[in-house]
């Protein structure tokens, strides 16, 4: 049998390429020959993985600060459009999927020039700008949620809720709750997300040693910048807090199989694991992110019961007395987690398999 092409067009953060990988894997293993483009941002997190046939297409963002920026930005994306033309020339796939992020966008447009069938992948819960300005021509949006923001009423029938795309160690493995149940020690895991946030490593130590003066149990396991690690050792070391001190890693299953409480980014990606994960969390926005996409996100997981939504200016004055809550009133613990055990995104790559197969069997 011929194996049907695939083209997965991602890049940049890890939550957009994390997704990417476990499809791509998936795809390969299910006669697919799949092909990966991303930017020279999202080569690091490929490292771990020399199977995939990975082609590198620049990507910029329309940056409007000044009339240098601007022409800079405009010559990447210049660039990167007659690089995916060269490319998609010459390596015609039967299907493209973008993960979404300006980097998939140069690719995706350049498809519809050449009549090449194309799909979008959307986590969020308000649509982003690149994946807005595509969903005209995509054959359809794949989306986590079906209560997604921001798609014309016009698009509706182009929407396809599939779940969460999630790390396929995280759906091959059968986690075991009763040592979340339990809370007799708050074991509390802290992400940035891929870049790491500088805010947690500046504040958050501070709230924890609060906790560990009035002596609630705590363990911190903290993911921080490489530059931030001795600062960070000392300190907790100094107020004798038992901890764990890492940088980014995608090996990040292991923290959450040893933990039972997470403070977070609101990254989708991020809390779409977590929810499969059955831990429960407190997500902090990020104030910058576009279209302040990462607010809405935790408005939404907040709303299901599957966790907390903390802004970030609040962490000082109510970050304390929320873990203090949580920590003796274990029917909040339990809420959550009963909320967290109706979602499962176990299905997902079936899921995603027989819609690509219908797109595919289209004639146009």
């Amino acid at each position: 049998m011929t194996k049907k092409k695939v083209l997965i067009a991602t890049g940049g953060t890890g939550g957009h390429i994390f997704p990417a990988i476990s499809l791509a894997n998936f795809l390969e293993n299910n006669n697919y020959k799949v092909k990966v483009t991303t930017d020279r941002r999202g080569l690091k997190f490929f490292e771990g993985h020399p199977n995939l046939d990975l082609i590198e297409i620049p990507s910029s963002p329309l940056v409007k600060k000044n009339v240098f920026k601007i022409a800079l930005s405009i010559l990447i994306i210049f660039y990167s459009l007659l690089k995916s033309l060269i490319f998609l020339t010459f390596n015609r796939p039967s299907i493209i999927f973008g993960m979404g992020g300006y980097s998939s966008f140069p690719i995706c447009i350049i498809a519809t020039f050449l009549r090449i069938k194309f799909v979008i992948y959307e986590n969020n819960l308000i649509i982003g700008k690149a994946n807005k300005y595509l969903l005209p021509f995509a054959k359809k949006i794949f989306v986590s949620f079906k209560e997604l923001d921001g798609v014309s009423k016009n698009y509706n029938n182009k929407v396809i809720e599939i779940g969460n795309i999630i790390r396929e160690e995280i759906i091959n493995t059968n986690y075991s709750y009763d040592e979340k149940r339990k809370f007799d020690k708050i074991k509390i895991l802290v992400l940035g997300g891929s870049q790491a946030a500088k805010i947690f490593a500046e504040e958050l130590p501070q709230v924890f040693k609060k906790i560990a003066k009035s002596e609630l149990p705590i363990k911190v396991y903290q993911q921080c910048q490489k530059k931030q690690n001795t600062q960070l050792k000392e300190f907790y070391k100094k107020t004798g807090i038992e901890h764990e001190i890492f940088n980014f890693t995608d090996k990040i299953n292991n923290y959450y199989t040893k933990t039972n409480l997470v403070i977070t980014r609101a990254g989708a990606s991020a809390l779409g694991e977590l929810i499969n994960v059955k831990t429960p969390f407190i997500s902090i926005p990020l104030p910058s992110s576009a279209d302040n996409h990462q607010y809405k996100n935790a408005e939404f997981y907040e709303k299901k019961g599957y966790g907390y939504l903390l802004e970030e200016k609040n962490i000082k004055s109510e970050l304390y007395g929320l873990i203090k809550s949580i920590f003796y009133d274990k029917s909040l613990v339990k809420s959550i987690l009963s909320k967290q055990e109706q979602h499962s995104d176990k299905d997902i790559f079936g899921n995603l398999n027989n819609q690509l197969e219908k797109i595919l069997d289209e004639k146009n």
